[in-house]
């Protein structure tokens, strides 16, 4: 029998190769993209649990509530499309609308940059862009 213990050693680097550039790099796309949107829907909820302990104490002057409110925002998210609802109508609180308020919805944005995974995380029809937009609504009741 002839001596192959390098046969091994010369196959190695050609399927390590293979191993990280078809598995492991997916993989780890998968992996900080999970973690970005599970990072900003955190945040989201976060942002919800503030405005549920800091309710406003006036409907009809919602303006200043809201843009105090937003000043505590979690930092790295902007928070946007924020809408006080008041009342059964749903209809966003305003000088004429001074019922109760009864929930609040906002949104924020997270951009993804995968490596490999492009084309299946980025549905989007422009390439170049991979936003996601994540909506949170909560009851104040």
């Amino acid at each position: 029998m002839v001596d192959q213990r390098g046969a091994v050693a010369l196959e190695m680097p050609f399927v390590y190769l293979f191993m990280i550039v078809s598995l492991l790099v997916p993989l780890s796309d998968l992996g900080i993209a999970g973690f970005q949107y599970i990072s900003a829907f955190e945040a989201l909820r976060a942002f919800g649990q503030y405005l549920q302990y800091n309710q406003p104490p006036d409907a009809g002057n919602a303006a200043t509530w809201t843009s105090a409110a937003l000043a505590k925002a979690p930092a790295g998210y902007t928070i946007s499309n924020f809408q006080l609802i008041c009342g059964d109508s749903s209809a966003v609180c305003s000088s004429t609308n001074t019922a109760t308020p009864k929930y609040y919805s906002y949104s924020t944005s997270i951009t993804l940059t995968p490596m490999v995974l492009k084309s299946a995380l980025c549905t989007s029809n422009n390439s170049n862009s991979c936003t996601f937009t994540l909506y949170y609504t909560e009851r104040f009741q």
